[in-house]
């Protein structure tokens, strides 16, 4: 089993920045694609980014590309997400997930694993 548990969400102004982290516990994630997905109040889950396993790849979302970036650190266990340039538009609850499949999927059902979420709020 995998537990992860995401941290670093806040309120923050629009055109600020926010690190979220997201750590791994229970067993390595260290083979695993790892994502970040969002889901706004009345909205469906939505792919925000994705990593492989070995760093070496990432996948964004249209609507962050180059506003965001995803990182990993496989000795700590711990995934990142740096978003820059935050829009009213980025609010939502932000989840971490692991997949077991080096795919870098925009689906959440290629995913095993979820976080609770942490809550980013961005006002105008």
């Amino acid at each position: 089993q995998v537990q992860l548990v995401e941290s670093g969400g806040g309120l923050v102004q629009a055109g600020g920045s926010l690190r979220l982290s997201c750590a791994a516990s229970g067993r390595t994630v260290n083979s695993y694609t790892m994502g970040w997905f969002r889901q706004a109040p009345g909205k469906e889950r939505e792919f925000v980014a994705a990593i492989h396993w070995s760093g070496g790849n990432t996948r964004y979302a249209d609507s962050v590309k180059g506003r965001s970036t995803i990182s990993r650190d496989n000795a700590k266990n711990t995934v990142y997400l740096q978003m820059n340039s935050l829009k009213p538009e980025d609010t939502a609850l932000y989840y971490c997930a692991a997949g077991p499949d080096g795919l870098l999927s925009r689906n959440p059902s290629r995913y095993n694993y979820w976080g609770q979420g942490t809550q980013v709020t961005v006002s105008s």
